[in-house]
């Protein structure tokens, strides 16, 4: 069973002193198994949002730390700021993020707010998958009043707090604790200065639009239906909510949006609704900011979305996909956009994990060349592999982006996705070989004392062996696949780099015998003779077929030389 993640994203009503915020951070980074994501501050709205992840037991501990440390450090009865706001701790979603329901999050969620509402005598109400009521699930409706309408709404039995006391609390407030999926803040840059004019876009494109009116669309009268129920124009983006701004600190309007649900309306087409709206105003779009961290799947789904308006290849590096993406939104109009600190995966990325492959090539071949047995054939048949594909890659990108052969992008651009997706699984076959090979000499270490521990000892090194076997085994497997790739770009990519597509055939032929050799050696020492006769069996079926296509390619080469 896989770890259980969660990721917990409080809001504090606080962006100015980096002191206080340090301080409530600190309290988070107390908790061992707890990895503090990011920090955004805020000065305009007055309001921190962070980011931290962990199993669930230690992420509720650690947030109802920071939670009674803003209670302690922060007073509501002083607070302004733009966005809406209730408490000193404004909301704290949890977010499943592996290994875990939205039931379970949400349960957390529960134990959370029980603590908090118990222990710090803070009015608590339940949001979103964790609400007590079908009334209680949108935020914007649970924190309806804000802070001022706090005493208000105390009083009134039918919004009595889930947890904590129906009393007002001057100093913290309220806060709405809950569970949810993955939420996007995503704000974009117009070059106005009313508000009035960045709530007409915000209207244009969030999910519930704007009222409907007779005769004028501001100042006119609202069409109710039968039941006296106002009607509503629905906007062009669902599951977005949004709000129009004006951030002093930039010295410009912005559509402050929240994206519920990045199937419903991925960050792209609410970026593009907005300038299509703001286009049809008299205004223009000139940037945008995200607010916290964004997945991974996120900023590549944008960078090939404009890749692909560009009619360029899709076949592309992940880091020239997040560059496109970047600069597609204006992510960087504002300030740096750094991808190691704002996407969500590559914090939690450990280069322990990758060791070889972050390396540069000089370290690589001065780590192969040491007196360490790892990394060895294996890992450098599977980074032949990788180059192979990359070869076929390149090919593919050049011919994509031939002039005079536009319309042939799309042909290339699925032959370049083919390539970075094997090249990718090569890469981590390169580092899973050393790791699989580390498994061997961590049994090899096992207590040897007692019978019993003989024979934990002696299957954990068969098991150990059989993975070890496996691995390069998955290498032969991959590096096969890139023969198809290299003799559809020797035979119909761009001549001028027919070259380029034979040395990746070499590189690909080259990875499977080497691949084979370590499947040998380490099959040697497995009892299981069922097992071995399979793998090499199957090996030596992938070998001879790597001389052939091989030798196919390059004649296919030596033809166009």
């Amino acid at each position: 069973m896989s770890k259980q993640l969660i990721e917990c994203v409080p809001n504090f009503s606080e962006g100015k002193d980096m002191t206080i915020i340090r301080q409530i951070t600190d309290e988070i980074e107390s908790v061992e198994g707890v990895k503090l994501l990011d920090v955004d501050p805020g000065k305009a709205t007055n309001r921190t949002v962070v980011t931290f992840v962990g199993e669930p037991n230690v992420v509720i501990e650690a947030a109802f730390k920071a939670i009674k440390k803003a209670s302690e450090i922060i007073d509501m009865s002083k607070h302004k700021g733009e966005h809406p706001r209730m408490g000193a701790t404004d909301v704290c979603p949890l977010i499943p993020i592996s290994g875990i329901t939205m039931k379970e999050t949400a349960e957390w969620a529960h134990k959370l707010a029980e603590n908090v509402g118990q222990h710090l005598d803070i009015p608590i109400y339940m949001y979103e998958a964790a609400a007590t009521s079908p009334e209680r699930e949108n935020l914007a409706t649970v924190r309806a009043g804000e802070y001022e309408g706090l005493p208000e709404k105390l009083s009134n039995s039918e919004w009595k707090p889930d947890y904590g006391p129906a009393q007002f609390n001057p100093q913290s407030g309220a806060t709405a604790i809950g569970a949810r999926d993955f939420l996007i803040a995503y704000n974009v840059n117009l070059n106005t200065t009313s508000v009035r004019r960045a709530n007409s876009i915000a209207f244009d494109i969030r999910e519930k639009g704007r009222l409907k009116r007779k005769g004028n669309p501001i100042t006119g009268t609202v069409v109710n239906d039968k039941k006296g129920n106002p009607l509503r124009i629905p906007g062009s983006c669902k599951s977005v909510k949004a709000i129009g701004w004006f951030i002093e600190e930039y010295g410009v309007a912005q559509i402050s949006m929240n994206l519920t649900n990045i199937k419903d309306t991925p960050l792209h087409k609410a970026f593009e609704e907005c300038n299509k709206s703001a286009i049809s105003r008299g205004m223009r779009v000139t940037g945008s900011e995200l607010v916290g961290l964004v997945p991974l799947k996120v900023m590549l789904e944008t960078g090939r979305y404009f890749l692909q308006k560009q009619n360029r290849s899709l076949g592309v590096s992940e880091s020239e996909i997040i560059k496109i993406a970047i600069k597609s939104l204006g992510l960087d109009e504002l300030g740096e956009f750094d991808p190691q600190k704002k996407i969500i995966e590559y914090q939690l990325e450990s280069k322990d994990s990758r060791p070889l492959i972050s390396m540069d090539l000089a370290s690589f071949a001065d780590e192969t060349t040491s007196e360490s047995p790892a990394p060895g054939g294996g890992s450098i048949s599977a980074y032949m592999g990788a180059l192979g594909a990359s070869l076929g890659g390149m090919v593919a990108n050049l011919s994509a982006h031939k002039r005079g052969w536009d319309d042939r992008w799309e042909e290339f651009s699925k032959w370049a996705v083919v390539a970075q997706e094997l090249k990718d699984e090569l890469l981590h076959l390169v580092d899973e070989d050393t790791a699989s090979f580390n498994h061997v000499l961590a049994a090899i270490r096992l207590p040897k004392g007692t019978e019993e521990e003989k024979e934990v000892r002696k299957e954990a090194i068969q098991n150990a062996t059989k993975y070890a076997t496996e691995v390069p085994y998955q290498v032969m497997e991959t590096s096969s696949k890139v023969f198809e790739l290299c003799k559809a770009m020797a035979e119909t990519g761009n001549p001028n780099s027919v070259s380029d597509a034979g040395v990746g055939a070499l590189c690909a032929r080259a990875a499977i015998h080497g691949a084979f050799l370590n499947v040998k050696i380490n099959a040697s020492g497995i009892q299981d003779k069922s097992f071995v006769k399979s793998i090499l069996s199957k090996g030596k079926k992938l070998a001879s077929s790597a001389n052939s296509s091989e030798k196919e390619i390059i004649k296919i080469v030596e033809s166009k030389l």
